[in-house]
């Protein structure tokens, strides 16, 4: 059984990036009580029977998080969450049980999930972590599409520009630079401004960190490798 909220005041669908729960858990009463606790406080939630239902369940571009029962029929949640951190998919876990113990804790902590928590769990202490949780993966979001324009303003450099700003990575002085590339020094302050304007730095040690980031090494000095 798939759950699907809408906007209270307009009963259209959420937008695409509003934060939403998706709940894997096989006892309707859980999945239910769950529902009704995101209800109250106004959270979009999808729930799920099985691992294989979220799965195929189109996901929201917005900030999510799962709460993921730790025994299910047919696959347990241990061995699902394993899958899910395999295959790259980044979101925040939650995990309810009603036969908790302190090593499954333990473990499922180790396993990269945020939290566990034994049934009966207070509604206070998950909509806490949930909150929790959206943050993080808000925050995850907003770095991956800041890199994403990262990578796409250093896409935008020509060839020169890149060699340029390699140059400018390595601490040299447009002088420098203008004796490495065999230009004049006019020509590589002009490419050196491009590439400050262009990659939205405003000074090189903000280029700097820029590059870290996209991992574009520093070209080495003729001089250094003799």
């Amino acid at each position: 059984m798939t759950t699907r909220l809408t906007n209270r005041m307009t009963d259209e669908p959420e937008a695409a990036d509003v934060p939403v729960v998706y709940v894997v858990d096989d006892d309707k009463g859980i999945r239910r009580a769950l529902e009704m606790l995101m209800r109250s406080v106004d959270l979009r939630v999808e729930t799920f029977e099985s691992p294989d239902e979220f799965l195929r369940f189109p996901r929201s571009a917005g900030p999510s998080c799962l709460i993921l029962d730790v025994r299910l029929r047919g696959k347990s949640g241990m061995a699902f969450h394993q899958e899910i951190v395999n295959s790259g998919m980044r979101i925040p876990v939650l995990f309810i049980t009603g036969h908790g113990d302190i090593e499954m804790g333990v473990k499922a902590m180790k396993a990269g999930a945020l939290d566990f928590f034994a049934k009966p769990f207070k509604d206070q202490d998950m909509l806490d972590a949930i909150a929790q949780a959206l943050a993080r993966d808000s925050e995850r979001l907003a770095g991956e599409a800041a890199l994403s324009g990262l990578r796409a303003s250093y896409q935008s450099l020509s060839p020169r520009e890149k060699e340029v700003m390699g140059f400018v990575l390595s601490g040299l002085l447009n002088k420098q630079i203008a004796s490495e590339m065999s230009l004049s020094e006019i020509t590589v302050k002009v490419h050196r401004g491009q590439v400050m304007r262009k990659m939205n730095a405003r000074s090189v040690p903000d280029l700097v960190r820029m590059a870290e980031s996209l991992g574009v090494e520093a070209y080495v000095p003729r001089d250094h490798h003799r």
